[in-house]
Parts: C-alpha cells; sequence; structure tokens
C-alpha cells in the first residue's frame, strides 16, 4: 500500500470488477466546480433520553434507579454529521429534527435541512443503557413520514460525499439517486443499520453494489450476507459492494474491497456508553478520506473518533476536535 500519498484520494473508479480502484486528486470533481460543502448526511434524527450506570436490564415488573441520564440528540446522520464538524468538514444534515435538535447542530457548525413540518412530532428514542448491554423504546414521529421528502433535498445539496443513514424502503429508487449524484461527480456511502427485511426488498442489491462505501458492523455484515461465518461474509462483500467497511468495536475495523483487505485496531478505552460509536465512526473515516489521507489511517481515524465517543452518554457529547487526533 506503500503508493498512497496524503495528498491523494482512494476513490472507487468505475466498476471493472469487484473492488477496482485508481487514485485522483483529492476534491477532483467533474465540472471543474468545488463544491460548497464537503459532507451531507441523510436520514432519520432521535431526541435520545439516555440512562446509565444501570446495574443490569430491567426486569417484568422492576423499577431501577439511577444516577447518570443525558437527554441529547442522535441518529446516524446527526451524529456522523456532528463528528465530521467537529473536526473541520463543511457539514450539511438532511433529517427532520425537533427545534432544540436544529439549534444544537448549528452551534455545532452544521448547516441543517429540517424536512419535518409545524406540528409534526419529532422521534424519541429511550435508550437503557449498562456496561455490557443496551435496549431501546422509539417512538418514531416524523421519521414514518420522512423517505419520500428526502431525494428532493438531496438533490438541492452539492457536497464532495454524500453519506445515507437508513433503511431504504425503495431500494430502486434510491440507487437511481446514488447513480445521479456519481455522474455529478459526487461520492456516495450507506449505513443501513440492522434490518433483517431490507434483505429482500427489491433492488436491494444493485444498491449495495452501486454506492462507493457500504459500513457494517460485525452483525450486520453476516446479517446482509445471508452466512454465520465470517470468512463466507468476507468472500460476500469481496465481490458485492464496491468498498465494505465492517466495524468490529473493541477489535478495530476492517476495509474490504476485492482483493484488497486493510485492518486497523482500536484503542483501548473504558467506555461509559457505546450508544452511536459507530455513527462517529463514520464521522472520522470520512473526514480522514475526504482529507486524502491514506486507506489504513481512514480505518485509524474511525477507530479513534469511534472509540472516543463512548467516553460519555449519548454519541455526542465525547466526540473529539482536530487537534485532539493522534
Amino acid at each position: 500500500m506503500s503508493g498512497f500519498s496524503r495528498t491523494s484520494l482512494f476513490r472507487p473508479g468505475p466498476r471493472r470488477g469487484p473492488g477496482f480502484f485508481y487514485l485522483a486528486a483529492a476534491h477532483a470533481y467533474t465540472l471543474g466546480r468545488v463544491p460548497r460543502l464537503d459532507l451531507v448526511t441523510v436520514g432519520e434524527a432521535f431526541q435520545d433520553l439516555i440512562f446509565v450506570g444501570l446495574p443490569h436490564q430491567p426486569r417484568s415488573g422492576e423499577e431501577l434507579k439511577t444516577a447518570q441520564f443525558t437527554d441529547t440528540i442522535g441518529g446516524g446522520a446527526v451524529i456522523t454529521a456532528t463528528a465530521a464538524s467537529r473536526l473541520g468538514l463543511r457539514t450539511s444534515v438532511i433529517s427532520g429534527l425537533s427545534a432544540d435538535a436544529a439549534e444544537r447542530l448549528r452551534r455545532e457548525r452544521v448547516h441543517v435541512v429540517n424536512l419535518r413540518r409545524n406540528r409534526e412530532p419529532h422521534a424519541i428514542s429511550v435508550a437503557i443503557s449498562t456496561r455490557h448491554d443496551r435496549s431501546f423504546v422509539t417512538f418514531n414521529g416524523v421519521n414514518d413520514r420522512l423517505q419520500p421528502r428526502l431525494p428532493a433535498a438531496v438533490a438541492q445539496q452539492r457536497a464532495s460525499h454524500v453519506h445515507f443513514a437508513f433503511s431504504p424502503e425503495n431500494c430502486l429508487r434510491w440507487t437511481r439517486i446514488v447513480e445521479r449524484l456519481r455522474a455529478a461527480g459526487q461520492t456516495t456511502s450507506w449505513d443501513f443499520g440492522w434490518n433483517p427485511a431490507l434483505r429482500t426488498r427489491p433492488g436491494f442489491a444493485r444498491l449495495v453494489g452501486s454506492v462507493d462505501f457500504l459500513f457494517v458492523n460485525e452483525a450486520e455484515s453476516l446479517l446482509y450476507a445471508r452466512t454465520r461465518r465470517s470468512d463466507g461474509a468476507i468472500a460476500h462483500w469481496r465481490g458485492a459492494a464496491r468498498n465494505t467497511v465492517v466495524k468490529l468495536g473493541r477489535r478495530g475495523s476492517r476495509w474490504i474491497a476485492g482483493s484488497r483487505d486493510l485492518s486497523a485496531p482500536a484503542p483501548r478505552v473504558r467506555a461509559v456508553d457505546t450508544t452511536g460509536a459507530g455513527d462517529a465512526f463514520n464521522g472520522g473515516f470520512l473526514f480522514a478520506l475526504l482529507r486524502g489521507r491514506p486507506p489504513r489511517e481512514c480505518l485509524r481515524v474511525g477507530n479513534f473518533v469511534g472509540a472516543r465517543s463512548t467516553l460519555a452518554a449519548g454519541g455526542i457529547a465525547a466526540l473529539p476536535r482536530r487537534r485532539e487526533l493522534p
């Protein structure tokens, strides 16, 4: 991998077989225009109510009390945008946001495109977190109406990279959107989260193959590859996606593309709460990618940002600034 320089962007090129790459100058996009934004994130948002430090998950009829509670904002698009903004990327988020969430994001220097209409309820998620386990209860609010509104908003935002953080209801439509973004010189990534039903939706495999970077955790890599074996999942992703980034928690992360297979360890931390750590990883990885860092360095930065996010309750409070990067 010695041929990669810090002034080059490790980008997927036109598909000439799984995992084909070429090197291009950072931000050398078609039409000769420099986008106003580095990164746009697209997806659901939540008001996160997080109970931390519980000895165990509540049993039926049991009331647990804790002195640790956080009221924050969350959702993949929100956390990834905030992580990238703190590192210095010009970032925008497209979502359905409460007034409080929109204001908090603006304070983080994230441009906000809020698709929630007047009197529509915002989404709320309650997380019950122990040192080893988490459970959630969610009121989905405006997120149930969000997806049909997203394409028009995406079309109005010009950025170097567009990151999607939701489970698409219409994979074929989103594949066409991704292909249009590529034709305009914009790269894309997607983090579907955990959704077993997604595997059977028409066009899912084509959508997976169309995005430039697919982010999955270890369990999701097995789920979407339809296997229980990690070696079977790796073999699947070599041919199914242009670039698959597998988040392995304490074991770091792995980047798979055709015959290329890179990994990087995670820093050791004493985690307080792992809510949103994967989305924080995405923000760190995309920052490094869009700043032309070498491939393994992209993994290292993602690992660092993801690990740092676990040092406080919620996905945002402990996110690092650029000066804190190792």
